[in-house]
């Protein structure tokens, strides 16, 4: 017993080191336990089963705003990475871009570039460049892998890292409910919380030089996120029990991250 309790945070380490991997631009490691292509395959069926869950916009000048700024930051996701030899990295993407009817003021992208924005959040967005912003930010956060990360995580805890396709098979629901916290559905206090807070600050700032690449100026951000701010309204929970940081702090890091972004932006 004395001999598993020296070995076992060698074991870890050993193990943490050997799925180890690099967030694009940040350097940031990260524990990736799932293949691109198994992360990918859950993520299509779970979009698929949105998609025929949900209700598609039928405006269609939304409609093709949505995906023309989507197509305009994938672009320049594959720009960056083609010139930073990561190309590979995309394998097995297959973007897809939809607006959904809803009042939710709320937008995401799954693993493989599946991206929805609700109608709800477009008064905020106002118009194509703030548009960009959001998009910037949830395509960041699946080209850093974040989803993965906080999955991993979360089968390393719950069921010891075990592969994802015998965690599907012996605990599904355990494995959904996995998957869907990855993107923010429930959020807890303890480990995983300050990965959450982090993954944010990290795709605000991949987003910037995304949307930056795209041709969108990145200083419509600090206009796009104190219009958030404000639509809040009322009291905040305490920054220490969110998944995302504070206003005030988004929006000071954001503005530290501007004249990096601008070295990317090309009217």
């Amino acid at each position: 017993m004395k001999a598993i309790k020296i070995f076992l945070p060698i074991i870890l380490l050993a193990f943490t080191v050997y799925y180890c991997s690099t967030v694009p631009i940040t350097g940031r490691s990260q524990l990736n336990l799932i293949p691109a292509s198994e992360i990918n395959a859950l993520s299509f069926q779970q979009y698929d089963e949105f998609l025929r869950t949900s209700k598609l916009s039928t405006d269609a000048e939304k409609s093709a705003m949505v995906r023309r700024v989507g197509v305009n930051i994938q672009r320049a996701v594959e720009t960056y990475f083609a010139q930073n030899n990561l190309s590979k990295e995309l394998r097995g993407y297959a973007w897809d871009f939809n607006l959904i009817e809803s009042p939710d003021v709320n937008a995401w992208c799954m693993p493989g570039g599946k991206v929805v924005i609700y109608t709800g959040i477009l008064p905020v967005t106002q118009d194509e460049t703030g548009l960009a912003v959001v998009m910037g930010h949830e395509i960041a956060h699946a080209i850093a892998q974040h989803g993965n990360e906080r999955m991993s995580q979360g089968l390393l805890q719950q069921l010891g890292g075990v592969a994802l396709s015998v965690a599907l098979k012996d605990e599904p629901a355990l494995t959904q409910n996995l998957f869907m916290a990855a993107y923010g559905v429930g959020t807890t206090v303890g480990v995983m919380l300050p990965f959450s807070r982090k993954h944010e600050s990290e795709a605000d700032r991949l987003g910037l030089i995304f949307m930056s690449m795209a041709g969108y100026n990145p200083n419509a951000s600090v206009d796009f996120w104190t219009r958030m701010s404000a639509m809040k309204g009322g009291a905040q929970p305490p920054e220490f029990l969110s998944t995302h940081p504070s206003d005030a702090t988004r929006i000071a890091n954001i503005k530290k991250h501007l004249p990096e972004a601008m070295n990317y932006y090309k009217k």
